[in-house]
């Protein structure tokens, strides 16, 4: 039922738009109120009903996402299940991962022309879970012979060898996300299936030196943490017939303050390289629980504030 259960989805409609008054009586949606927030309420009672037709169920975070995208100044490219969205990659259960946001659009566009392609841009923007849908589509599609993604264990140092248990224990920390990523696209015992094999495998950015990496999708994650040498050091493991995605927040580094990001590095570097390309993600992308945007914005006016603050001149 798209009100849900004791009208747990209705009441999270109308906190979304505290000006505006709505009553459901039947099948027939009476507003008062906010008369510019009718068309966008209109919006996210026509979603929900059709994501539950398609699906057969409403869930906290389909209704987040609905809110995310039609509340008041939300960014309406993003469409849940969307019939024009081409499928990434299916999931167990019978869903399909498409792109939901036009970036996310982009994203799959550039990777499709260009070997090397950067995604950049806040948390909860789909960069890493868009990426890793590629690649897995790749992966069983065999076009390559195995998925490598990586990250730095900045938390960690990458002195990994101090860390109790063997290699997979001391990363595990680190590489859950793509762990949990994958969980989704796969039934575990395949995905342990595909590691066993070494089809996908799953390392910190330490171990990555040295290698030369043919007939493979590489990802590396959080490449905000990389310094200016390990992001070189990454980008010349690419071999034959294989691709990459380097996906980063720029905002959220969290190397020692005399280290120079390699994200930031690259993008100075790199721009106008033949067959690299950038993708810039932003606040609209925000896939997440619809207090992510704000939240973002939130701390994205506050260091602009303290920024032109430390600029004015003291009197």
């Amino acid at each position: 039922m798209v009100l849900g259960s004791n009208d747990q989805n209705l009441k999270k409609v109308c906190a979304a738009f505290p000006n505006t008054q709505i009553t459901v009586r039947g099948s027939k949606l009476i507003l008062n109120g906010d008369e510019n927030a009718f068309d966008a309420v209109e919006k996210v009672f026509a979603e929900m009903s059709r994501v539950l037709r398609r699906r057969g169920q409403l869930t906290d975070n389909d209704i987040d996402t609905i809110l995310s995208v039609y509340s008041i100044g939300g960014e309406s490219d993003v469409q849940i299940d969307a019939d024009v969205d081409p499928v990434i990659v299916s999931t167990p259960t019978g869903g399909a991962i498409r792109p939901r946001t036009q970036n996310q659009r982009r994203l799959v566009r550039a990777s499709a022309k260009h070997d090397i392609v950067f995604a950049i841009g806040p948390a909860g923007t789909g960069k890493t879970y868009t990426a890793v849908a590629l690649a897995l589509a790749q992966l069983r599609a065999r076009r390559v012979r195995k998925i490598v993604l990586s990250r730095p264990a900045v938390e960690a140092g990458e002195q990994l060898g101090f860390l109790p248990g063997d290699l997979k224990d001391k990363v595990d920390p680190y590489l859950r996300p793509l762990y949990d990523a994958l969980g989704d696209m796969m039934h575990r015992d395949k995905l342990n299936v595909f590691i066993d094999q070494n089809s996908v495998e799953i390392v910190p950015l330490a171990y990555m030196r040295g290698r030369t990496l043919n007939n493979a999708f590489v990802i590396l994650d959080e490449a905000q943490n990389a310094t200016a040498e390990q992001m070189k050091m990454f980008l010349t493991r690419i071999g034959i017939n294989s691709k990459s995605i380097v996906t980063g927040d720029d905002t959220q580094i969290d190397l020692p303050q005399k280290s120079r990001s390699g994200l930031v590095h690259a993008k100075r570097v790199l721009a106008r390289v033949p067959g690299i390309e950038f993708v810039e993600f932003d606040t609209t992308d925000v896939v997440r629980h619809r207090l992510v945007k704000d939240i973002i914005a939130a701390y994205e006016s506050y260091e602009d504030d303290s920024a032109a603050q430390s600029e004015r001149p003291s009197r």
